[in-house]
């Protein structure tokens, strides 16, 4: 399968890279605020295409800004790791402030740290003003790092579309292409391995492998945490059925991520996961339920990706504390509830074989479509009579051509519509209709009730 290219975003704080990020992937995903510094992780979402797709990536502001220098110091690596591991960067520089010292350190950082050949473009913001824009344009110039030059108003959608063109133009030149999945694996599901490091990735490929496969390609396991760098695809075989299966390097809080080859893990992780249908989240059933183990599949949830929750190393523990620990992923992991949970063992292979069964039931689940007629009949009878504002007065439910399962509610004023209220209708759902394992996502739109 194709890679799916990088395109990174850096600048220095409240050049307004969070809301040109939302922009080019045309929804509110990073956090916008005056206060500069707001962003601190890496924001990622896949931007599609006609051409081809990509990976964004919004990085925390470079070079200084806020009060706190060790917020500083930890945004400032992760954003020049980023940098190092990116396809094309977008150069952000605000239009209506003098360039700062920040700016030109940022410069030099672009000369050094990147990538031979990586090409910048220059991103303009804030430029409403063409004539103040193109005045500006000669020092930018001088600077001497950027390929192209692109005065954007993100607010006001100015010259995003040139800008994204751009970027694709860019692409196309470096010999990226639109990701075209080979006819014999169109209908083979794709499985993403997650979760933090050492927790059993490699050893559930392993043990999931035939014997033949094992002796040929096993993969690398160790008690050393971070031994698998890179996201690599196995195909594996079970009664004739093919599976795609992607060993992903872990997971660590980006607080953790101190070398640059973890940062690099860390994007082709989640780069693997953009081109997954499925994730199997791993856990350690050694150790306590952590907020990065939950942050994983909340990265797993929001892609739209179906999702198992595999507790492993089941054989080092006892009975007492197998059941805690299933209590303990039930109170954890309430946002999703749908996802089945496996207690296995990857040395004994306890449990593993159940997860072939799972995961085509979860691809079924993943792709199916409801025929209208009997949606809407059961959203009418669901509705009668019950306390749910907007939704109680709808009249009409259709469910949208997308991947995972996407339903359309038409009411007067989706602005009315509370999360407790489709909160309900979700759970009548999956307990008429089974969506075990993929999550479902809701859209609210206004009009004359039919």
């Amino acid at each position: 399968m194709a890679r799916l290219p990088t395109v990174a975003i850096v600048g220095r704080p409240n050049t307004g890279k969070s809301t040109l990020f939302n922009r080019l992937v045309d929804r509110r995903q990073a956090i916008i605020s005056d206060i500069p510094g707001t962003t601190r992780d890496h924001v990622t979402s896949r931007v599609e295409t006609e051409e081809l797709d990509y990976l964004l990536v919004d990085t925390g502001g470079m070079g200084g800004g806020t009060e706190d220098k060790d917020f500083e110091d930890d945004v400032h690596a992760q954003s020049l790791l980023a940098l190092e591991h990116a396809d094309v960067i977008l150069f952000t520089v605000n239009s209506r402030e003098e360039l700062t010292k920040s700016d030109y350190e940022i410069v030099n950082l672009l000369r050094k740290s990147r990538k031979q050949h990586v090409p910048v473009i220059l991103v303009v913001t804030k430029a409403d003003n063409t004539d103040i824009t193109d005045s500006l344009l000669p020092q930018y110039w001088e600077l001497a790092v950027a390929d192209d030059i692109v005065p954007i108003s993100a607010l006001n959608r100015l010259g995003i579309d040139e800008l994204q063109e751009k970027v694709i133009e860019t692409l196309l030149r470096m010999r990226f292409k639109k990701e075209e999945i080979p006819e014999e694996e169109l209908h083979i599901p794709r499985i993403a391995i997650i979760g933090k490091p050492n927790v059993g990735k490699s050893s559930l490929v392993n043990a999931l492998m035939s014997d033949p496969q094992r002796k040929v390609s096993p993969r690398l396991v160790s008690d050393i945490p971070g031994t698998t760098r890179d996201a690599t695809d196995v195909i594996i075989r079970h009664k004739d059925r093919e599976f795609i299966v992607v060993d992903t390097a872990g997971l660590r809080r980006q607080s953790k991520v101190e070398e640059d080859i973890e940062s690099y893990a860390t994007l082709r992780t989640v780069q693997a996961l953009e081109q997954a249908d499925i994730s199997v989240l791993m856990l350690d059933a050694t150790v306590e339920i952590s907020k990065q183990d939950k942050r994983i599949a909340a990265l797993a949830v929001e892609r739209g990706k179906s999702l198992v929750l595999l507790l492993n190393k089941i054989d080092l523990i006892t009975t007492e504390q197998k059941a805690e620990r299933m209590k303990e992923i039930e109170t954890n992991f309430q946002f999703c509830r749908w996802a089945p949970v496996i207690p296995v063992s990857t040395v004994s292979r306890e449990g593993i074989l159940k997860m072939f069964d799972l995961v085509e039931m979860l691809h079924r689940n993943r792709t199916r479509r409801l025929p209208i007629k009997e949606l809407n009949r059961w959203f009418l009878e669901l509705v009668e009579g019950q306390p749910l504002g907007p939704i109680g007065r709808a009249k009409h439910i259709t469910q949208a051509e997308s991947i995972p399962p996407t339903f359309v509610i038409f009411v007067r004023n989706p602005k009315t519509v509370q999360v407790s209220q489709l909160r309900f209708v979700e759970n009548r759902l999956r307990e008429t209709f089974d969506f075990e394992g993929t999550p479902i996502r809701w859209v609210t739109k206004g009009g004359r009730e039919r």
